[in-house]
């Protein structure tokens, strides 16, 4: 035990120093972290030893002595032969396994000749709409040999089933094939929205990619249980923490429930982590995610010690990337990718500099992946197993995160379990909540941003990014796709599409698998989007309204001149127009990720705007006609997937049509600065790229709607 008297000498010296300044710091996750630790903190603390349950040092008993993580890289754009080309590059460079991103059309289950996807095609990840395209994506890379990690939820029973046609076909059975499918559904209905059919069919395929691979794929990890994507929308470390392990409970039961043996299939469930940019609690993070699977899957009933051990990929922050003095990013992504490999992953994919607007380049991808091979090559960080085991600071983190989180992770047990959760919907309001106070401290500068409010360039220099010619893209794969029906047996195809609707209709069973009858359709050559459709004739087509939250971003404010600016501007539009002013939040296209549409809504609606948040997924033609029968003065059009250039344009035109110039369109998110005078020329009259004040967004739309509003400078 620490001598006490000791610690009252240190108390009193560090007030004096700091002239009795709290030195406590209050995270956003509600953990009080002291500025001192000491033996005292972690006195009744034991976290084990490496490669013993509870595993809190670590999966394996040598770690990164015994062999490093895996390096990974998250790509995928255009079409597959420009995707397996990166790939092919990437893999002679060092790289160790590939991770697939795919276009959001594909994750939609869309082939590229829908209507509803013009402006997505190959722009956020690679378009798959033929067994002929994944074959292509793969081509030279012997799938027997190569850990393939796919990022697919909403049509992971098509990409599935390619992906096994693809190994057949390359002359690889499916029990030689490695690697993980996404397959995290609940996640995309509290976060991404992905989705594409209703929660309980959605639940019903995980279970019968669970009873497939388990039957037949015994190196294939069945499900990532993803808590990236949680705090890339706001949530907190905790809140990411409880719920992805929650979830992981939830797909547990559906798996059991189906007739599987939990220690048959529970061994090779996986896990993904976002790791941003507060350090020790990544760390932290990391290490009590590892204790609290263990107890979860105790409690569960496993009896296996695998069945027990979290196993997680992680990937740097992508929010924490700016637009603005970008190679800052350079970095970031270093301390993130420490934290990510002190906490203990088991393979790791580094974010690019330029991630923040536009797909890496090849340059941006090369720093990325090297920032991992030169910690594992240069550094030493791999020769020590767990080398911040028993640190004070980082034992009682892991033990306040480990018993926070185990607390929500109570809650929802008792309501029924995540599902129910999900449905009722208070996880994705208190992730909302996190990111709307989140972006509060950003704007207010609370939380610094070196390089956006903090430290920011007087002038910041364009970056050279890489852009997807998205019509010629598009045109190529519908190309393809013609092609492959074409010289296709019409009737064995729709005779396996036909098994697959009846299938969907009939309750699940091991003779009744979906995965099983995909994986015939696509030997057939039926299309990603047939085979969506032909499960969408029963399960339906799923969709949700936003319902931002109301007053979190206000409350930092109150007292704030700049705020009340603001607030009395929107009072004197509202008294010259006779009603408040109006906005539509729209989000066009396949892009589901909400956060800053959100955030936006949330901001304005406390500003004393009178708020329309658009459902996702909305065509140029649907903007428009929401626009209309709402009576809205600007339309907002958030965009984070590379459409805009596309869609925001063609809504401009249709409003025109229509003769409603009058009504402004704005735009915000993901737009890389160069595509600025492209927008302008449309007609955008506001564009407010990452990092943009809110408020002085708000301000500057009411100088679009006629009130002078003072510049920031007068707001002292």
């Amino acid at each position: 035990m620490t001598d006490t008297s000791s610690i009252a000498d240190w108390q009193a010296l560090a007030a004096k120093e700091v002239k009795g300044k709290d030195l406590d710091w209050h995270t956003p996750e509600g953990i009080v972290v002291k500025p001192l630790y000491t033996a005292d903190d972690v006195a009744d603390l034991d976290p084990g030893l490496p490669g013993f349950a509870p595993f809190t040092r670590g999966v394996r008993a040598s770690m990164y002595a015994g062999r490093p993580w895996t390096i990974r890289q998250y790509a995928g754009f255009s079409t597959a032969e420009e995707s397996n080309a990166f790939y092919r590059r990437n893999l002679a460079a060092g790289q160790k396994g590939l991770s697939v991103a795919f276009d959001l059309a594909t994750h939609r289950g869309y082939d590229s000749d829908h209507p509803r996807v013009t402006g997505d095609v190959g722009k956020a990840g690679v378009a798959i709409d033929t067994i002929d395209d994944m074959k292509i994506l793969f081509d030279g890379i012997p799938l027997d040999k190569m850990s393939v990690s796919m990022t697919m939820n909403g049509a992971v029973i098509p990409i599935l089933a390619f992906f096994i046609v693809a190994g057949e076909e390359q002359g690889v059975a499916q029990a030689e094939l490695d690697g993980t499918i996404q397959n995290d559904i609940l996640k995309e209905f509290m976060v991404r929205n992905t989705y594409i059919y209703p929660p309980e069919p959605s639940m019903r395929i995980i279970s019968d990619i669970f009873g497939y691979t388990s039957r037949n794929m015994p190196k294939f990890n069945s499900i990532s249980i993803s808590g990236y994507h949680m705090q890339e929308a706001g949530a907190t470390q905790l809140q990411e923490l409880a719920f992805t392990i929650a979830d992981g409970a939830e797909y547990v039961r559906y798996g059991v429930a189906s007739g599987l043996d939990i220690d048959k299939f529970a061994g090779r469930l996986s896990f993904f982590f976002a790791i941003g940019m507060n350090f020790f609690m990544e760390i932290a993070k990391l290490r009590a995610a590892r204790v609290l699977w263990h107890r979860v899957m105790t409690n569960l009933g496993a009896k296996d010690e695998r069945s027990k051990m979290l196993r997680t990929h992680c990937q740097t922050s992508g929010v924490s990337l700016t637009e603005q003095d970008p190679y800052n990013n350079v970095m970031r992504t270093t301390i993130e990718a420490m934290a990510a490999m002190l906490g203990g992953t088991q393979s790791l994919h580094t974010n690019a500099l330029d991630e923040a607007i536009a797909l890496p380049t090849d340059f941006s991808a090369r720093i990325a992946r090297n920032t991992q091979i030169v910690i594992q090559e240069e550094t030493g960080m791999t020769k020590v197993v767990d080398p911040l085991g028993g640190s004070y600071y980082i034992e009682a983190l892991t033990q306040e995160l480990v018993d926070k989180a185990w607390e929500i992770i109570e809650r929802i047990e008792r309501e029924g379990g995540m599902a129910k959760a999900v449905a009722a919907g208070w996880p994705k309001a208190m992730i909302e909540e996190a990111a709307a106070a989140r972006q509060a401290r950003v704007d207010r500068g609370e939380d610094v941003i070196v390089g956006v409010n903090k430290y920011r360039l007087a002038n910041e220099d364009l970056l050279e990014t890489l852009e997807v010619d998205n019509e010629k893209v598009r045109q190529g794969q519908i190309a393809r796709i013609a092609k492959v029906k074409a010289e296709r047996d019409a009737a064995a195809c729709e005779a396996a599409l036909q098994a697959l609707r009846d299938g969907a209709a009939r309750p699940a069973s091991i003779d009744n698998n979906l995965l099983a009858l995909a994986v015939d359709a696509a030997r057939a050559r039926a299309t990603l989007g047939e085979i969506s459709s032909a499960m969408e004739e029963s399960f339906n087509r799923y969709g949700t309204q936003p319902t931002p939250v109301k007053g979190v971003y206000a409350a930092p404010y109150e007292g704030d001149s700049r705020w009340q600016q603001v607030l009395d501007g929107v009072k004197a539009v509202e008294r010259r127009m006779g009603r408040k002013p109006k906005l539509l939040v729209a989000k066009m296209g396949q892009d589901g990720h909400d956060r800053g549409a959100n955030v936006i809504a949330s901001a304005f609606g406390d500003m004393g705007f009178d708020v329309v948040s658009g459902p996702l997924f909305q065509t140029p033609e649907e903007t428009v006609v929401l626009a209309l029968e709402s009576g809205v003065d600007v339309v907002g059009a958030s965009s984070l997937a590379a459409g805009h250039k596309t869609l925001i344009p063609e809504l401009i035109g249709k409003l025109r049509e229509r003769g409603r110039t009058d009504i402004k369109v704005i735009a915000g998110g993901v737009i890389p600065p160069q595509d600025y005078d492209y927008l302008r020329d449309a007609g955008v009259q506001g564009i407010y790229g990452p990092g943009s004040n809110v408020v002085e967004c708000a301000a500057d739309v009411l100088r679009l709607l006629g009130h002078n509003m003072p510049p920031l400078e007068e707001a002292a």
